[in-house]
């Protein structure tokens, strides 16, 4: 089972975006090195935390800093933008990095009305005739076809949905992609969207069985005590975040619940609850529970930590755990 990495390109207070590329490029590199087989980052727009909003940019940029790990978009909003500059942006990725491009669309906005208004373009309200455009931008060329992505024809950059609800799991079903689902922060439909997804998959030319991706934040440490020390700046971001207050990724508290107050703090746990948190034992239970419940194809790993040395030992932490389990099975 692959694990692969989703990265925000996180900007931590007392930094800038600068530092924080420079942090993704850095944990790109040592996560090929560690064995993830993906590398993705998010668009999102108007947030100070996050510096991915050019995603198909700065998945360029990472491709170009590393040699053999594939590098995606987890994802772009397709909403967002004609399904023919998609095709252009990662028709040339694929050109210039081949076999190693992947394409994850989400129909959310990535920001709210006045950046859908910046961008100047409403917002299409048919997700999956957009999607089935790109598909064929990207296809084999079609002669009669009066406009053709160039670079992109023929590219066949394979297509992923990402969703937190029903909606996905049933349009990646019917066409017939990889689903990757966003339990990381929204986890509710989880159980429902998985079942359905796999109940109603339909074979496809790019897909031939179905292939589910489970989202899962590690916040992994030396101790348990430094890993949930760790994870309070996710806690903190992801507060402000649902109280209308998006800023940069907060430094770690020692006392959360003085912080954000108890009652929020249980709701953001809530909404973060597919998560390992704590030494190299705890991580490893509860992604070991989480693969037995869930039986997912694919993990996608997370995790908004300040620290950039702490950021690239949680990940290092959990790629040996999962190599660890991965060779038990073996044997």
């Amino acid at each position: 089972m692959h694990h692969s990495v989703l990265d925000l390109a996180p900007v931590p207070e007392n930094s800038d975006a600068g530092q924080a590329i420079a942090n993704s490029v850095d944990l790109a590199r040592h996560a090929e090195g560690w064995g993830y087989h993906r590398y993705w980052l998010a668009e999102h727009h108007n947030m100070p935390g996050i510096a991915s909003a050019a995603t198909s940019v700065l998945i360029g940029h990472i491709a170009s800093a590393t040699r053999t790990i594939r590098v995606g978009a987890g994802g772009i909003m397709l909403p967002n933008h004609a399904p023919l500059a998609i095709a252009e942006q990662f028709g040339t990725l694929a050109t210039i990095h081949p076999g190693r491009i992947d394409l994850g669309l989400g129909r959310a906005p990535g920001g709210d009305m006045a950046v859908m208004r910046a961008l100047r373009r409403p917002g299409s309200d048919d997700f999956p005739s957009d999607v089935m455009q790109l598909q064929s931008y990207l296809g084999a060329p079609d002669p009669a076809a009066a406009v053709h992505a160039h670079p992109g024809e023929g590219t066949h950059v394979p297509l992923w949905i990402l969703g937190s609800s029903l909606y996905g799991a049933q349009l990646a079903a019917h066409l017939g992609l990889p689903y990757a689902f966003a339990s990381h922060f929204a986890p509710d439909a989880l159980e429902e969207a998985r079942d359905i997804y796999r109940a109603r998959f339909r074979p496809s030319a790019q897909l031939d069985r179905p292939h589910f991706m489970l989202a899962v934040n590690v916040f992994a440490a030396d101790t348990e005590a430094d890993a949930r020390y760790l994870r309070t700046s996710m806690q903190q971001a992801f507060a402000r975040l649902r109280t209308g207050m998006p800023g940069k990724l907060p430094t770690p508290v020692d006392d959360i619940d003085a912080e954000i107050g108890e009652p929020i703090r249980r709701n953001v746990d809530h909404a973060l609850r597919i998560s390992a948190v704590g030494d190299r034992g705890q991580v490893r239970d509860a992604l070991r529970r989480l693969i037995a419940t869930h039986r997912p194809d694919e993990l996608i790993l997370t995790g908004q930590i300040h620290d950039h040395a702490a950021r690239l030992r949680s990940f290092e932490i959990a790629a040996d755990v999962l190599g660890e389990m991965e060779s038990a099975e073996a044997a």
